[in-house]
């Protein structure tokens, strides 16, 4: 379940609070003290056997004796009753409780289930949603219900507060009123038996009194359930995460340096990122993050100016600009030059711009003019301490006008302490960001630079899919099954490389030889110089056995290193089975980088990708960046960006520059190996070669899975469904109708181009003269796990496509209803292509179990109204005319054949 029901949890119009108590310091007495003296103006219902009034209110010895249906239902009663409260408030018809009680998921209720499990039993016949077990509660300040045992009421605001600690919770309430920091919903989830994370997101993602959702994270559950909801909140507002618990999980030992490298905490923060939302380290940091989001301006780049009138204080701003990954903007010399004509001979000249201390308010305001000026940059952090020859204030108001003339965000450091108020009211007051440190304010600034990173992967749009890249996943299947039916799982390196070749990634040759003898022959058939290597299921690393030889030019030199490999063996591994050597072409590339692709699977998040720096000493370098597929050019080349390596990657000196393009479609290919071969538990490259001519994959391991270990859902972001991709006869040819994809968007442009203005009209419901970035982003990178958009278009699903027509279904998170909309583009009306977009959305949704497919349609539009009665929509007239007609069809009329006629 997701938002089903949820109103009555964050909305309710009525409380009843069972095992309400007036025993002092009980939970049961502090829950119904705190609801009562709200400004709640809802019904109230005390619920216990024991008192015939509670704070005021008539009490009610059970539920069934309550004169109304609660909307809602607070228990914080022992362990042993809530299962049968739960069963007996759904009998009754209430539809969301909050379980405060503690211990649930440790006791059993003697048939085999925790009382956990039995509560959760109880309320689903009745659609009854549970927040909890072992929570605080919940707080909702717009409404004044505060059902909790917290020791303070939240003030109302327009802030959404989501923590899994209680302890936690009730000390982020206690700061932030100390701070007059307000809320719309003050939410802690507990055990998140039920309702959780993501349909918490999903529901304040579109709540219109919430500007900014604040969680508190220990653990995710259901990975995929929560990308969706997070990418779809982040979306419309700013996201802002704690995640506490930065250890790997587990304490198995990884196999494969991917394994081992891939930690849990990495994994979280690239599904923050991926989500589009940011993530911070402390919670002051989750409402110092809310301010600057509400407050700064847009960035467009990522570059800062530092004007300061003292040395020390930009040289410390500095400092936690470049340790937290910033970039200090390069003043080039017509800005120099401009400076020099308002600043003393004796300033700075560089960036930090130092003012010097004696600086007078014109100064300031002619400084910072010419910073928010310059082409090179795009922020501006502004720091002032304390001087007696200009006053704070003075120099705030002439700054405020100025910085509101600026063309970019202005960030400011009011160093000190009482003097320095009234300079910070004025800019608090004016909306205008301001910090009491120059580190204070440098984080401020990354945290913009960090959340504008993540929203664009959210909009960017990748480039076109390579035309040559068609796997062969048949072949990469039956290598997989081979090893798996001989139940092993590990794959020989000859055959990991296969698999990679499989999916277009350039392997070396390679060759198995069972002894010495069979060595070199087959040296002699690849042509020296070659490398042999040790063949065996029981070593996971070759080189640390001395299982590797490399340069070996004669015949001579192969035979010595297959003795050599199996003296060192028996020696340093005496148990390890022996298959015999792997002999493979010596690859010369002396300007290559040598580096590390994997692949891992994460108990939260499933399989995991990882890029960095390869080699031998892989981990004790860690560099490395972690990404959940799938990948598009994008996201490949973020990941690329996000290690140390890339900047090598970029040449130096003699050094020429990598063909990045070559990592970028290996990173690719790896994703999409991924999303099609179940049976890959772990994956290794390492090293890979790349340099200026490309890349070459030197050495694989691969372990695998049975299938039947392998979930079909185990992707957190569900990839593109290529098995939706159909071609189909028209108009006296083929077309193919697939799933949309990011790398769409300039077709979409050009169609929505081509549609002439009473089919944008029928479309939009009214005129629309183009579609920005955003807006084309937001139709074609969906997300394929709540929303289809199908395509016709004419190619073969690969390449340069143009698109003829587009239909499209958007589901609630219950996939109860799904709302669509068609259209085609406006010469190619009447031919049947409506009809064929129609017919495969309704197989989808029918496929998919969603219940309903709903439309509005405006009412002059007779040939949208004709296909959808030909395909049995239900069309409703709504009274007053019928300007715009909705149409509806159920699920147990879909995947019909249409009646006869035009689209």
């Amino acid at each position: 379940m997701s938002l089903r029901n949820l109103d009555y949890l964050l909305r309710p119009t009525s409380v009843a609070v069972i095992g309400a108590s007036t025993r002092p310091q009980s939970v049961g007495a502090t829950v119904i003290d705190n609801v009562v003296s709200g400004t709640f103006n809802g019904a109230i219902y005390p619920v216990n056997p024991k008192y015939k009034t509670v704070a005021g209110k008539s009490a009610y010895r059970r539920i069934a004796h309550l004169p109304e249906v609660p909307d809602l239902a607070v228990i914080c009663t022992p362990p042993r009753t809530v299962p049968d409260l739960i069963a007996e408030l759904g009998e009754h018809g209430t539809k969301a409780a909050v379980v405060l009680t503690a211990g649930l998921s440790r006791e059993s209720d003697g048939q085999g289930r925790t009382l956990q499990q039995a509560m959760l039993d109880a309320a689903h016949p009745y659609l009854l949603r549970v927040l909890g077990p072992n929570c605080v509660g919940l707080m909702l300040p717009n409404i004044g219900l505060n059902a909790s045992f917290a020791h303070t009421h939240p003030l109302p605001g327009n802030l959404a507060f989501v923590s899994q600690s209680g302890a936690l919770a009730t000390a982020v309430l206690d700061w932030a009123k100390s701070r007059n920091i307000g809320f719309s919903s003050f939410i802690s989830v507990g055990d998140s038996a039920d309702v959780d994370f993501g349909d918490l997101l999903d529901y304040l993602g579109s709540d219109t009194k919430t500007s900014a959702i604040l969680l508190y994270v220990e653990s995710i559950d259901e990975a995929r359930k929560f990308m969706s909801a997070a990418r779809a909140a982040a979306r419309n507002k700013p996201v802002i995460v704690v995640k506490s618990g930065r250890v790997a999980e587990g304490a198995r030992a990884a196999a494969s340096h991917t394994g081992a490298m891939a930690g849990s905490d990495s994994v979280y923060d690239a599904a923050i990122r991926r989500a589009g939302m940011l993530r911070v380290d402390t919670t002051e940091d989750l409402f110092d993050a809310v301010e600057t989001l509400a407050r700064a301006r847009r960035c467009t780049g990522e570059s800062l100016a530092i004007l300061t009138n003292g040395g020390g204080p930009g040289v410390m701003a500095t400092d936690a600009l470049i340790e937290a990954g910033g970039t200090l903007a390069k003043l080039n010399d017509a800005t120099l030059a401009k400076l020099d004509a308002v600043l003393p001979d004796n300033w700075s000249r560089s960036n930090p711009v130092d003012i010097i201390g004696d600086a007078p308010t014109q100064r300031y305001v002619d400084a910072l003019q010419i910073l928010a000026q310059a082409s090179e940059v795009d922020a501006i952090l502004f720091i002032h301490a304390p001087s007696a020859i200009v006053g704070s204030e003075a120099i705030a108001n002439a700054l405020v006008p100025a910085i509101e003339a600026a063309g970019c965000s202005v960030f400011s450091c009011w160093l000190g302490g009482d003097s320095l108020q009234n300079a910070r009211r004025l800019f608090a007051d004016e909306g205008l960001p301001a910090y009491s440190s120059p580190e204070d304010a440098a984080k401020a600034f990354m945290q913009l630079v960090n959340y504008q990173r993540n929203q664009r992967m959210l909009m960017e749009t990748p480039s076109s899919i390579p035309t040559t890249f068609k796997p062969d996943s048949h072949r990469a299947s039956a290598l997989i099954q081979t090893a798996v039916d001989e139940q092993r799982d590990l794959l020989s390196e000859a055959e990991a490389k296969q698999l990679l070749a499989a999916y277009g990634i350039p392997i070396v040759e390679t060759r198995v030889a069972e002894n010495a003898d069979r060595a070199v022959s087959c040296a002699r058939e690849i042509g020296f110089p070659v490398a042999v290597k040790v063949l065996s299921q029981d070593i996971s690393h070759k080189s640390d056995v001395g299982g590797v030889v490399l340069h070996l030019d004669n015949t001579g030199q192969v035979r010595a290193a297959c003795e050599g490999i199996i003296e060192r063996v028996a020696s340093l591994q005496p148990g390890a089975r022996l298959q015999g050597f792997t002999v493979q072409s010596m690859v010369s590339k002396p300007a290559a980088h040598e580096l590390i692709l994997g692949v891992a699977n994460d108990a939260i998040f499933g399989p995991v990708l990882l890029f960095g720096q390869g080699g031998t000493a892989v981990e004790v370098i860690g560099d490395r960046a972690v990404a959940l597929p799938p990948l598009n050019q994008v996201l490949a080349r973020e990941m690329v960006l996000r290690t140390r390596v890339a900047r090598l990657l970029a040449g130096y000196r003699d050094r020429p520059a990598v063909d990045l393009d070559a990592i970028h479609a290996t990173l690719i290919k790896l994703s999409q190996l991924v999303a099609d071969l179940p049976q890959v538990a772990e994956l290794d490259i390492n090293p890979l070669l790349a340099d200026a001519d490309g890349v070459i994959a030197l050495d694989a391991r691969v372990r695998v899975m049975p299938v039947a270990d392998a979930s079909a859902s185990r992707l957190a972001i569900r990839p593109y469904p290529q098995e939706l991709e159909e071609s189909v006869a028209f108009n006296n040819g083929q077309i193919m109708v697939r799933p949309i994809r990011p790398e769409d968007e300039p077709a979409h442009r050009a169609f929505f181009d081509h549609l002439s203005s009473g089919d944008v009209r029928f479309r939009f419901f009214g005129q629309v003269k183009e579609l920005s970035h955003s807006q084309l982003a937001r139709y074609t990178q969906i997300d394929y796990d709540r929303e289809m958009a199908l395509v016709a278009v004419e190619s073969d699903g690969y390449g340069a496509q143009e698109t003829l027509g587009v239909t499209r279904a958007v589901g609630d998170p219950d996939n109860e209803t799904a709302e669509f909309a068609i259209i085609v583009r406006s010469d190619l009306k009447g031919k049947g292509l409506g009809a064929i977009l129609m017919n495969k959305l309704i197989r989808y949704c029918a496929d998919r179990g969603t219940q309903t497919l709903v439309g509005e349609v405006l009412g002059g539009n007779e040939r949208m109204l004709a296909l959808a009665r030909r395909f049995g929509f239900e069309v409703s007239v709504p009274r007053g005319g019928a300007h715009q007609v909705r149409l509806e069809l159920a699920a147990y009329r879909t995947g019909s054949e249409p009646a006869p006629g035009d689209d």
